[in-house]
């Protein structure tokens, strides 16, 4: 889809640190601790709640009261809205920015928040009434391992690191072709920590205060990204495949985590009265979704991106800056061959290679930080993609102007 009139405000967007699962998150309740820290987040902005008529909530695995998802994250920042709930697996975050994009072409709403809150830690393990199985037992599945291992549309049935090693198969894509990403992706996000955390510090929430259950005791701080894994050349190389003559790693993939991240979706007009910065503009121009053969998720980033870039009537050789959520190395090495890229070209401070997949907020973080080097650079176009479950992906176009 093109949107028409549809801006972010600058710094009207933010992340949590995202923490590696079982780890300072693992017990905090996904959806209360999303509305903390957006209202939060609001506050620091100066971004007024009476100003927000529309919210919409992306989340992925189940935890306590998230029936209730969207209407309570609102109710619980101190929002009166009847907002939506949204969840497709990792496209989540790129859903929530493009349906708010959508209700403010529509003109359903003026300052639209996107939030997104998700706990790969402690998930959700699910038993289903069955009357006529034997004995009268039911179904159970353990929501993220379960549906990690096997995706079970037809003609998959297979792990998600199978799809990987069937486009690195497909396209000739080798072991050292994966490391020599992983190596530089670890060494842009050290760029991201340079100078006291400069880069993340325009948009992540830090610190953090971890308390027990009844809010009181403080039991971690937690300051940045967590449990990031120290990467080099002989540690990759030392790592056994998962499949046996196969070429994707441990090293070489994301690891499920926990985290949340908002943002405001708004008209030209709004953003200008709640940015952070006038001489910023931030326009959201397209958004596309595409699907390809089963077990093979990684190659539907390319129709996605094919389509959103006509829709925003532009080529690839016109985006400055461009971020993934990179499950898989095999992602960006896929894609670099197939735009004729450059491996540098993309995610230049980092990606969810390195600080991890919390699934609905990471590609609403992919974009921010997208944004915000796009305002270091001087303005230009982004572009971001990601692939989901299901051989999907999705990706957005948007433009910043540094005036």
């Amino acid at each position: 889809m093109q949107f028409k009139n549809v801006y972010v405000p600058y710094g009207g967007y933010w992340s949590s640190p995202f923490c590696r699962w079982q780890g300072s998150f693992a017990n905090l309740e996904p959806i209360p601790f999303a509305a903390e820290l957006g209202k939060r987040a609001l506050a620091e902005r100066n971004i007024p709640l009476e100003a927000i008529d529309g919210c919409c909530l992306g989340w992925t695995v189940p935890s306590k009261h998230c029936f209730y998802g969207g209407p309570w994250v609102a109710a619980l920042m101190g929002l009166r809205l009847p907002a939506t709930i949204l969840s497709q697996a990792c496209a989540t975050g790129v859903r929530t920015i493009a349906y708010s994009a959508q209700e403010v072409t529509t003109g359903s709403a003026t300052v639209h928040l996107a939030i997104c809150a998700d706990r790969c830690s402690n998930g959700a393990h699910i038993y289903y009434p069955k009357p006529d199985g034997q004995g009268g037992t039911g179904d159970h599945e353990d929501w993220v391992l379960d549906n990690f291992g096997f995706d079970p549309a037809p003609g998959a049935g297979k792990p998600m690191f199978v799809t990987a090693e069937n486009v690195a198969k497909k396209y000739n894509i080798d072991r050292k072709s994966q490391e020599e990403v992983t190596l530089l992706r670890h060494a842009a996000y050290k760029r991201a920590l340079a100078n006291d955390r400069a880069f993340q510090k325009r948009y992540m929430l830090t610190p953090v205060e971890v308390k027990d259950r009844k809010g009181k005791k403080v039991l971690a701080r937690v300051d940045t990204d967590e449990g990031i894994f120290p990467t080099t050349a002989e540690g990759l190389a030392g790592l056994q495949p998962l499949l046996k003559d196969g070429t994707v790693t441990f090293g070489t993939q994301t690891f499920p985590a926990d985290g949340n991240a908002g943002m405001i979706i708004t008209t030209r007009e709004k953003a200008r009265q709640l940015s952070r910065d006038k001489n910023v503009e931030i326009q959201i121009l397209a958004h596309a979704q595409a699907r390809v053969e089963p077990a093979h998720m990684p190659e539907a980033n390319e129709p996605a991106v094919r389509m959103a870039l006509e829709r925003a009537g532009i080529g690839i050789k016109e985006v400055k800056v461009i971020t993934t959520h990179t499950p898989f190395a095999v992602n960006d090495v896929f894609l670099a061959r197939r735009f004729d890229l450059n491996f540098e070209d993309m995610n230049r401070y980092g990606c969810s290679l390195v600080w991890g997949h919390p699934q609905g907020p990471t590609g609403l973080r992919g974009v921010i930080e997208g944004i915000e080097e796009l305002a270091e650079l001087g303005g230009g176009y982004g572009l971001f993609t990601g692939c989901a479950a299901g051989d999907c992906a999705a990706a957005l176009v948007y433009k910043v102007d540094v005036h």
